[in-house]
């Protein structure tokens, strides 16, 4: 076994067996970006960062990891969705993304309704890159918008201009794609409910299906951080966050879009199936740099340098660099966690008799409702999702 270059040992998964019944999926990681927004503290890589790393170079990995991967489940599923995630997926260029899509089938069935995704930036795409998406086999795109206001996007360190999303937006539904989303960040320092508002309002006006809003998070390690420890910038305001949630929710709400998981909305038939089986106690193979894996009670995750990861699967190594197997208690409050962020709700029947009367007390404070036999977060709760949580399995 070879040596992975930055753990100091090897690393070997435990057998896996893919639990039957459920969703089974792929996530594929791609770690490049051309510069890093200040927010952002995925694992991505800018060219000066890379060390000589090169997309081929990691098309080469991925395809060994992904032939690993399939030997190591022995018979896996049929693969009902597939991630292509990042970093920024577009660009590798459509001709770079179907070889991903290439590589997966080369290893995996893909079911025939497969849902089939990739991540990109306005910024890296056309007309005909989209029309190339599509033909290579993608059936949704999800684009990076953030924001339609020029000063908020300045202090993300967005690099496209506001318009940019809306129109790749447009371009993407021109091509056949059914599905598109627009990643939408509230709470920047200098927002207003205006801007919000607008922005909300352009992203339905670009015909799309499905919204995902998120709060501005302050992460350790980022530029952004360090400019809010440094006073040039005011921390997001957990008051003004839930304002522009309710604003938010209404706007997409009357315009025929509908909730299915705290921070995503679709209309009819919109709703992201990979991401409702990360939620749903679903099952996948994470690869690329840094990804994160689950299937059976095991959850793992690849080392994170694309030089690193290439390294090991040169060296014919599943590139892991640890993993955990989940016991009964961990699997319990995780499904507690994720579930009652959906519209379904969280089964009634999974909580144990302390938990239910607590449960019991939610319900009275207005914080969740019950809908047959689940549980269900009210407008209210919604935004209390991570007390209601902590409250339950206290």
């Amino acid at each position: 076994m070879t040596t992975h270059p930055d753990l100091g040992q090897p690393v070997r998964l435990p057998e896996l067996t893919v639990r039957p019944g459920g969703a089974f999926g792929l996530y594929i990681h791609v770690p490049f970006c051309a510069t890093r927004c200040g927010y952002c503290d995925f694992n991505t890589y800018t060219p000066a960062e890379l060390g000589g790393a090169t997309p081929d170079g990691w098309l080469t990995a991925l395809r060994t990891e992904l032939r690993l991967a399939a030997e190591r489940l022995g018979n896996p599923p049929p693969v009902d969705t597939v991630f292509v995630g990042g970093g920024t997926p577009s660009l590798l260029g459509a001709a770079g993304l179907a070889a991903v899509l290439g590589a997966v089938g080369d290893n995996f069935t893909l079911a025939p309704d497969a849902e089939v995704t990739t991540e990109s930036n306005p910024e890296s795409t056309s007309p005909g890159f989209f029309a190339e998406l599509r033909a290579a086999g993608y059936t949704r795109v999800s684009l990076g918008m953030q924001s339609t206001a020029r000063h908020v996007l300045a202090t993300l360190d967005r690099v496209h201009s506001p318009g940019r999303a809306l129109d790749a937006a447009r371009e993407a539904r021109a091509a056949g794609f059914d599905h598109v989303n627009l990643d939408l960040i509230y709470g920047t320092p200098g927002e207003t409910d205006g801007d919000l508002l607008r922005s909300a309002a352009a992203a339905i006006d670009a015909g799309i299906d499905h919204v995902s809003a998120y709060a501005l998070i302050v992460e350790d390690g980022t530029a952004l951080a360090r400019r809010v420890r440094r006073g040039e910038l005011p921390a997001p305001d957990d008051d003004v966050l839930a304002r522009r949630y309710e604003l938010l929710d209404r706007a997409l709400t009357d315009a025929g879009f509908d909730w299915y998981e705290v921070s995503n909305w679709a209309r009819p038939g919109g709703q992201c199936r990979h991401n409702i089986g990360y939620w749903d106690g679903g099952q996948w193979w994470g690869a690329g740099p840094g990804a994160h894996g689950y299937v059976g009670t095991t959850r793992w995750w690849n080392v994170k340098h694309p030089n690193t990861y290439a390294a090991a699967l040169g060296a014919g190594a599943l590139p892991v660099a640890d993993f955990e197997n989940l016991d009964a208690q961990t699997a319990h409050t995780e499904e507690v966690m994720l579930r009652v962020r959906l519209r379904t709700g969280l089964p009634a029947g999974v909580l144990s008799g302390a938990e239910a009367g607590r449960a019991d007390r939610a319900v009275a404070d207005g914080l969740l409702r019950r809908d047959r036999d689940a549980l269900v977060l009210t407008d209210r709760g919604r935004l209390l999702a991570d007390a209601v949580v902590r409250d339950l399995l206290s």
